[in-house]
């Protein structure tokens, strides 16, 4: 997607799969047992079909099942070897709104099944060099579905996983293996919410959130203009210090707010109430890389289970993100990036 950010996404898999149209139909067939007998055609008229951007005639749409076996023919990379797993929906992330509605539903209920969450499982306990000393990284948790606030017929879904504190009543320090992961999850959440979102502006809460919106700037939104919001506290209250920076923007811009963690304090309403008025008429987007849980379970089943559900509600937000769920006290970002 990085090298073929002009194509729909399912052209750009099978590019990434070093594939013409016809040796892609074989794939396909050879996925399916050679029960099938696909023609490059039919793979042209899909591509078509997501490159017409709702234009009428153009090509056809393929069915969930025929995106599922597609999603394993790419999956096996240029030379067949591959296990790579790529879900239905990261096939169709900005035709997704053109699907039947029964394919629709199917694609939503497969939300979360992607090369990530499949992954996962290898990155449960691994050995990160930080400074030049061996470090043990963070234990991360069980992946889980969680149905979070998000626009009019996108996918609530988002697959997030969690951050157990093996030292209850301390900070989880993170590694930079974690926040790594954590950042390309919320990449992979983004591109599954149902249609492609083109950011105009991404801003940072603070120094560990800035860090998020640089690398989601970068990788996923075209290198999008980036703007930061320094909190200070002061006499109880929370105040944007001079140091913040708001880059100039389109009219109505839409916005993608990263912030690291989010807890009791209603950062997030002040930050939202702030570019609102700053940018009249703004849509946006929350991504936050952790969110603390009201008790002990961390894979929670309701996204009211979360401390900071009541106020990121409140914000209003089009849609909002979650990497990782944590525990009291929270966690702490990498060189303690505040």
């Amino acid at each position: 997607m990085k090298l073929h950010q002009d194509l729909p996404s399912i052209q750009a898999f099978r590019y990434a799969a070093g594939l013409s149209q016809d040796q892609a139909a074989i794939r396909y067939n050879e996925v399916a047992g050679n029960q099938t007998t696909l023609g490059g055609t039919t793979i042209n008229a899909w591509e078509s079909w997501a490159r017409a951007r709702g234009s009428a005639g153009a090509g056809s749409p393929p069915s969930f099942a025929s995106l599922l076996l597609l999603a394993a023919a790419y999956g096996r990379g240029p030379h067949g070897t591959a296990d790579e797993v790529i879900s239905p929906g990261d096939l169709v992330q900005e035709a997704y709104e053109k699907l039947a509605p029964e394919d629709q539903l199917a694609v939503k209920t497969a939300a979360g099944r992607s090369s990530i969450s499949a992954t996962s499982d290898t990155l449960r306990v691994r050995n990160a060099v930080v400074g030049g000393s061996p470090d043990v990284d963070n234990v991360i948790g069980a992946d889980f579905n969680l149905e979070v606030p998000t626009i009019d017929n996108g996918n609530p879904a988002i697959c997030a996983f969690s951050l157990p504190n093996p030292n209850p009543g301390q900070l989880l320090n993170l590694t930079w293996n974690t926040f790594g992961f954590g950042v390309q999850r919320l990449m992979r959440q983004i591109k599954s919410l149902g249609r492609r979102l083109d950011a105009d502006l991404c801003f940072g809460v603070n120094e560990a959130g800035l860090v998020m919106a640089t690398f989601l700037a970068s990788a996923q939104f075209n290198r999008c203009a980036i703007g930061y919001l320094r909190c200070n506290r002061v006499k109880n209250r929370i105040i944007f210090a001079d140091e913040s920076h708001y880059p100039e923007s389109v009219e109505a811009p839409v916005i993608v707010i990263c912030d690291f963690e989010v807890k009791h304090a209603d950062v997030v309403g002040l930050v939202a109430g702030e570019l609102r008025e700053r940018y009249p008429g703004a849509e946006l987007y929350f991504a936050a890389f952790g969110a603390m849980t009201k008790g002990d379970l961390l894979e929670v089943d309701s996204f009211e289970d979360l401390t900071g559900a009541k106020i990121m509600r409140a914000a209003d937000f089009e849609a909002v993100f979650i990497a990782a769920t944590m525990s009291p006290p929270g966690i702490e970002p990498p060189l303690e990036l505040r």
